[in-house]
């Protein structure tokens, strides 16, 4: 009997152990754990909201493309004798590129220059025989009419000698060779491909909410991604009317390539464009804002708290929010110290 009841002493001695010790525990847990103080003032960062005048800047991706370029072939047919250019020779307007085998034109034009001798010969001797009554005028007259013809025949083979020889239609740098020597040469058939990079093209795709800062003869700079050191002056040229698959409309600037032509057709590059006009706009830095990009939202400090409150952006640019609803000139902004930050805390301004 005493044997049990020093066994159920022991055991409740333990349980009671257990207990004092798992509270013990806690405490010492409850102890380690961080307890944040909402009635603590955290310590933040503020801007003073501003209205300042300015002229914004756009920037807008685009491409290079050749102010001309085109693919040349012939009016005649015939065999290709030489190929006087390769691919990325400099041309010039006028400059000959290509020689057809004219052989048989010239034979063509010796035949009727021996035609021609003869009927100048003829008229010559009939108007005489006119003159004196000998012959009929009507010979005089058909034999003048030959003569004619064979004038005629010759200016069309000395044109169609001189297409053998295919020249360039602008000055440019040759991009694509489509023939050889000893290759046929048909109408219609490219042969040679021209491109002109003196002056350039421009392009850029927007949405239809920013064509309205388009203007025809409207100036902007721009660079190529490759050399973004080198501004050009561009003007546009061109503004869409009507929207391509994308849904987005082309916008078109002209411009003159560098003394070296190092901007090349198809390159990336991107155009600044400065708005007309100074406005009177509220720009906050992009760090400061929270919420969402549907709900975009800010801290103010108002009587020594943080105040959650939703704005209205008009413009991103770069690093700089453009705010069009929801601040004030004056109102103080939480830049920094956002962490342990909620509507309503107490806040203490560094």
């Amino acid at each position: 009997m005493i044997k049990k009841i020093s066994y159920f002493l022991a055991a409740i001695a333990l349980f009671v152990f257990a207990v004092i010790q798992l509270k013990t525990n806690k405490e010492h847990t409850q102890q380690r754990v961080y307890q944040f103080d909402k009635e603590k003032p955290v310590s933040v960062q503020v801007i003073t909201v501003k209205s300042e005048n300015s002229e914004p800047s756009y920037t807008y991706p685009g491409t290079f493309e050749p102010n001309r370029e085109t693919k040349i072939s012939t009016d005649i047919q015939g065999k290709v004798n030489e190929v006087l250019v390769d691919i990325g020779n400099m041309v010039r307007e006028g400059q000959t590129l290509i020689r057809l085998d004219n052989s048989l034109l010239r034979l063509q034009l010796e035949t009727i220059e021996v035609q021609i001798e003869g009927l100048e010969a003829d008229v010559k001797r009939y108007a005489v025989l006119a003159k004196a009554e000998a012959i009929q005028g009507v010979q005089l007259e058909k034999a003048e009419l030959g003569l004619k013809s064979a004038k005629v025949q010759k200016a069309t083979i000395i044109a169609q000698i001189s297409k053998t020889e295919i020249k360039s239609p602008f000055s440019g740098i040759v991009t694509a060779k489509l023939t050889e020597e000893g290759a046929f040469a048909a109408p219609g058939i490219p042969l040679l491909q021209i491109t002109d990079i003196s002056r350039l093209r421009f392009t850029v795709n927007l949405p239809e909410n920013e064509l309205k800062r388009f203007n025809i003869g409207q100036l902007c700079n721009i660079s190529a991604d490759v050399y973004p050191e080198t501004s050009l002056n561009g003007k546009i040229s061109l503004i869409g009317s009507k929207a391509n698959p994308g849904n987005s409309y082309p916008v078109q600037m002209t411009l003159e390539n560098t003394a070296d032509f190092k901007i090349k057709s198809g390159m990336f590059g991107k155009a600044s464009l400065k708005t007309m006009g100074v406005n009177k706009q509220i720009s906050i830095p992009a760090s400061a804002i929270v919420g969402t990009n549907l709900q975009p939202q800010v801290y103010i400090v108002k009587n020594g708290k943080a105040v959650l409150r939703n704005i209205t952006i008009s413009e991103r640019l770069e690093n700089m929010i453009m705010v069009s609803d929801g601040l004030s000139e004056g109102d103080l902004i939480i830049s920094n110290g956002f962490i342990n930050l909620f509507d309503g805390a107490n806040v203490n301004i560094k």
